[in-house]
């Protein structure tokens, strides 16, 4: 079995979420999974991390603590034959977030609906599978979270919270606040990636140095050897003081696309125990992640020019966040009164 695999046999076997140690010793206890490192239990946490990060509402796995992982609700009991992932998207034809869009979609008439219907609709129409027994609790906890997620990032959410319960699409929304703050955020994004392009070569290491550190990295140095032929940046990615990953890092102010050369040479460029990112304000070509993704080669991270600004306007980092407070009713109180 693969860490995965084994992982969740452990924690469909138990029913509840379990630490990373914990999982880690019922693995090897039930010899699922064979490790001849000193720390499997960062292994397994680490594999579990990346495919929650990878793949979203669509991973099998829930982080629900400080290095604790569960179950994502609505995956089947049947021990997977593949991955994870593929494990979780064929317990339902869709994420709860993507059912919700497509109920109101199709049966919202443009018109706000309440969770709990949204919710019954996609039970209804099996488009989401769920052994928990509170549904529209699932329902409604994920849509706002992708919601504050996406205005974290400075982006337009797909979902629109409209107070006692009722969600919208924004997309329905033409124009109104929420339109005008999408638009004007847009623009924000657009400038700075022309900053970007025309910042000067350290100035940018130094800015990507920066960011390195609000997402998670310790440890850093920028490195400066012979400008942008070679490693830029040097660092240790740390996951909730446990996982601790070596990193170096490539900066690329470039307008064209990244092809594989440039990863094979940050690969050949790597460090004992090191993994590769290599950070564009451009895009990847096809061979290059192909490349970065190759299976016998030591994994070589990639972010394109999107993704960087969309981080950079995440963590507030060559930008600035301005904030307004719009009120309405608390929710629970609302449905009290009716």
């Amino acid at each position: 079995m693969s860490v995965k695999q084994a992982a969740m046999q452990v924690l469909r076997t138990v029913g509840k979420p379990l630490s990373a140690q914990e999982i880690t010793r019922r693995i090897l206890s039930e010899k699922l999974w064979e490790s001849s490192g000193e720390t499997p239990h960062a292994t397994v946490a680490a594999q579990l991390y990346m495919d929650i990060k990878k793949h979203g509402d669509q991973s099998a796995f829930v982080q629900v603590g400080p290095n604790t992982f569960g179950l994502r609700d609505g995956v089947v009991a049947s021990v997977p034959s593949e991955t994870a992932a593929e494990t979780a998207t064929a317990a339902a034809k869709y994420s709860f977030t993507d059912a919700a869009e497509k109920v109101l979609d199709e049966f919202g008439d443009k018109k706000p609906m309440h969770y709990r219907d949204i919710t019954d609709k996609a039970l209804e129409l099996n488009w989401v599978s769920t052994g928990g027994k509170t549904p529209e609790a699932t329902m409604y906890a994920q849509v706002l979270t992708e919601i504050r997620r996406h205005q974290k990032r400075g982006e337009q959410p797909r979902f629109v919270q409209h107070g006692r319960g009722y969600v919208g699409l924004a997309k329905w929304m033409a124009r109104g606040l929420a339109f005008e703050i999408e638009q004007h955020n847009k623009r924000v994004r657009k400038k700075l990636h022309k900053q970007l392009l025309a910042m000067d070569p350290i100035v940018f290491e130094e800015l990507v140095a920066r960011l390195l550190a609000e997402i998670g990295f310790e440890e850093i140095e920028v490195t400066r050897r012979g400008g942008d032929g070679g490693i830029d940046v040097r660092g240790t990615l740390v996951v909730g003081d446990v996982i601790r990953t070596r990193m170096a890092v490539q900066v690329k102010r470039w307008k064209n696309r990244v092809q594989a050369p440039t990863v094979q040479q940050v690969r050949g460029s790597l460090g004992t125990h090191e993994q590769g990112l290599i950070i564009t304000t451009s895009d990847f070509s096809s061979g290059a992640r192909t490349e970065a993704e190759r299976k016998d080669a030591v994994p070589v991270a990639l972010m394109n020019g999107e993704q960087l600004v969309t981080l950079l306007a995440a963590y507030s980092v060559g930008v600035t966040r301005q904030a307004h407070e719009i009120i309405d009713l608390d929710e629970e109180d609302g449905d009290a009164t009716e």
